[in-house]
C-alpha cells in the first residue's frame, strides 16, 4: 500500500550548514546561526532548527547556497 499523504521530508538550517560544508561541525553550525552570520531568503536567522524548503535560499559570508531536494532525509 502507498501513502496518498507522504509526510514531508524536513531538513534543519544547522544540518543544512553541516551537509552542505559550509560549517565543519554541529557546533560551528550553531555559532555561525547564532552570530548573525546566515540569511534565509534575504533575512537574517538566528534559530539553529529553522525548516528549510526546496529552493530556499541561505547566505553565509556573501555566498549565496540553494536549498536542493536531494539534500533531505527520507
Amino acid at each position: 500500500m502507498t501513502d496518498a499523504n507522504p509526510q514531508p521530508r524536513k531538513l534543519c538550517l544547522d544540518q543544512f550548514l553541516k551537509l552542505s560544508s559550509i560549517a565543519g561541525t554541529g557546533g560551528h553550525a550553531k555559532f555561525m546561526i547564532q552570530n548573525g552570520e546566515v540569511k534565509v531568503n534575504g533575512m537574517l536567522e538566528t534559530r539553529r532548527r529553522r525548516q528549510l524548503f526546496v529552493d530556499d535560499i541561505v547566505e553565509v559570508g556573501g555566498q549565496r547556497f540553494t536549498v536542493k531536494s536531494d539534500l533531505f532525509a527520507e
